[in-house]
């Protein structure tokens, strides 16, 4: 037993001299984050969206308490309150444009299409940011219907409420890297919404390293009968459709047609879900969106951003996009009684240790080069990231038909190069992160360039 502990005792010794101690497994604040998010908060918070009656795109903008108007209003007037309760660490304002009549054929006058954004400014790196976002409009059956009553309780003032108690539970902490929490308009008339913030972001030079949208995270009950209150889906599309042509053509010889930036975020989500909220079962949809439907994170991936939709995993279509009335024994319309806030809240909790775990971690490496053909080893080199708080880096690899990084080595902070002995390269996907000394982590970059063969 004393030589054992003569030999931990030196080995540790010796790694610490090597400059190789290793980043904390976890992060306990995590649980903490976890543990914050309210059901009954977000109970209210949909029933407050809920009694607007509708907030259809094209809706009373007028009205104090009817129409879509007012409910932007309360957004904004909520995520003021957080800021107030904060020290004003959030900067809340309108961000809108107009969408002309005729567009297309769910717009059927002018109207300002007006989303609502909360950035809480990071402490060190002010221009990159992680958002999370949720939809603020609702519909019924006819999309230009915008008279009748649509509560639209799952669809989405699940995940506009999310995307508030995100805001309360993180406002409590200060991060490096900014956090946008924001709600997007006009998503059931075209994506418009994003469509406007994703111009506005490109345009200003905003570094993003994602956005996670959140639509319908409220129901446990699918139409097809199954009833679960644990399983999500991440849905991701493989690779951005800016790439270029050499781009897309390195990848007939070197892979990574699923190892795209929004791919990576999906696999970022679904680590940080199963290392601290185990009893969730996040499924991986590798695809943009449903089967021919869309979301609000595509205008993003659009612009060449990295975007995900997380959503329930068991959707009931007799409460989407439906006039509210009852045939043959069936209740149509998306009200609050097709929510379960226990469900609400655990989905709100997985994305609020997703935004910390990123805004937490040092940057990811600007670029990755990877060599070793005809090699027994796998071979990298990346960019330095200059950042106090890092630890090091740590390199993943998988075998090519795993959806999920299978190994790991942490390989210290003073070194920027790397040879992984033994492993051949033709058999595996590689990729790198930067790792923060309370053990978040970056998202994984996969190798976007190549070494020269020595």
């Amino acid at each position: 037993m004393k030589a054992l502990l003569i030999i931990l005792i030196l080995t540790g010794s010796i790694l610490k001299l090597a400059g190789q101690d290793l980043p904390k497994a976890i992060d306990p604040r995590m649980y903490e984050i976890v543990n914050a998010a309210s059901s009954d908060r977000l109970q209210t918070d949909v029933q407050k969206l809920v009694n607007f009656g509708t907030r259809h795109t094209l809706s009373d903008t007028v009205s104090q308490t009817r129409g879509i108007g007012a409910a932007r209003r309360w957004i904004k007037s909520e995520f003021e309150k957080i800021s107030n309760e904060c020290g004003n660490c959030l900067e809340v304002f309108y961000l809108g444009g107009l969408v002309k009549k005729g567009t297309n054929a769910r717009i059927v006058h002018d109207v300002q299409v007006v989303n609502v954004v909360a950035i809480q400014r990071g402490t060190r790196y002010p221009n990159r940011y992680i958002v999370m976002s949720g939809d603020i409009d609702s519909r019924v059956s006819d999309p230009a219907n915008f008279t009748d009553d649509s509560p639209g309780a799952n669809d989405n003032a699940s995940g506009m409420a999310g995307t508030i108690e995100a805001a309360r539970i993180l406002s409590k902490y200060q991060f490096p890297t900014s956090i946008v929490y924001v709600g997007l308009s006009g998503e059931e008339q075209g994506l418009f919404g994003g469509k406007i913030m994703a111009e506005k972001v490109k345009d200003e030079g905003w570094n993003i390293v994602g956005i996670i949208n959140n639509d319908m995270i409220g129901n446990i009950r699918g139409v097809d009968g199954v009833i679960d209150n644990r399983d999500f889906r991440v849905f991701s599309e493989p690779t951005p459709v800016t790439e270029s042509d050499e781009s897309r053509n390195g990848r007939r010889f070197t892979g990574g047609e699923v190892d795209g930036v929004s791919r990576q975020l999906a696999r970022y989500v679904h680590r940080m879900t199963t290392t601290y909220m185990p009893h969730m079962d996040p499924i991986m949809v590798y695809r943009l969106d449903r089967f021919g439907r869309g979301g609000h994170h595509r205008p993003f991936n659009d612009a060449g951003f990295a975007g995900i939709r997380i959503m329930e995993a068991h959707e009931n279509y007799t409460m989407q996009h439906q006039d509210i009335r009852s045939e043959k024994g069936i209740n149509y319309g998306d009200v609050i009684s097709g929510v379960d806030f226990d469900y609400n809240s655990k989905l709100t909790a997985v994305n609020a240790i997703s935004l910390a775990g990123i805004a937490w971690a040092p940057p990811q490496p600007d670029t990755v080069k990877i060599g070793g053909a005809v090699q027994p080893s796998a071979k990298f080199a990346w960019t330095p990231v200059d950042d106090p708080d890092l630890a090091g880096y740590k390199i993943y690899w998988r075998e090519t038909t795993a959806p999920q990084w299978q190994n790991s080595r942490f390989v210290g902070k003073d070194v920027t190069e790397y040879t992984l002995e033994g492993i051949v390269i033709d058999n595996f996907f590689f990729g790198v992160a930067s790792v923060g000394k309370d053990g978040n982590e970056s998202v994984v970059v996969f190798p976007n360039g190549r070494l020269p063969r020595r």
